[in-house]
């Protein structure tokens, strides 16, 4: 209970009334145990993590799907190569996240993981921007929607990594 003055409800200045952020909920609960070593490992094999290699995979066959619809549906390759394009701006800097996430620096305790976490994702959205200033000037007739439509499917290939999360040992 927080003991402040109430003075909105004109109580006294040492009325208890409930706690505005609403902690109060929370005091009937059980506290948070930790996890016993085999319930950790039970709970690890239960839930497998996904590998960012797997995810840069997703979004490079993604990547080749939609660069050769966009030939089938155009035939016209500079739409080909705006998709290619397109794909490789998530592609290259995915892989390049996922090389420095997978790196043994960055494994070596949760805060330096954290960290890492936080400039590899910079980095990768960096070389992302850049990329896409420069498609203008690297493939020639650059058809932006084809770059686009590639661009988004590549990143909405982290779903459906998930999707396949725990699909490894038992399928």
């Amino acid at each position: 209970m927080d003991i402040r003055p109430n003075v909105a409800a004109g109580a006294g200045p040492h009325t208890p009334h409930p706690d505005p952020w609403g902690d109060d909920e929370l005091a009937g609960e059980t506290p948070v145990r930790p996890l016993s070593r085999a319930e950790a490992q039970a709970l690890r094999e239960a839930q497998p993590g996904v590998s960012p290699w797997r995810v840069v995979v997703a979004q490079a066959l993604a990547g080749v799907v939609v660069a050769g619809l966009a030939w089938w549906l155009t035939r016209q390759m500079n739409v080909f190569w705006s998709a290619l394009y397109g794909a490789a701006a998530v592609v290259v800097p995915s892989s390049l996240m996922a090389r420095g996430m997978t790196s043994r620096l960055t494994s070596l305790n949760p805060g330096l993981s954290a960290v890492g976490f936080m400039l590899w994702e910079l980095v990768k959205l960096g070389l992302t921007v850049v990329l896409l200033a420069l498609a203008p000037k690297l493939v020639p007739g650059l058809s932006w929607p084809a770059l686009l439509v590639a661009l988004v499917i590549g990143v909405q290939m982290v779903w459906v990594a998930l999707l396949w999360r725990g699909r490894g040992k038992n399928s």
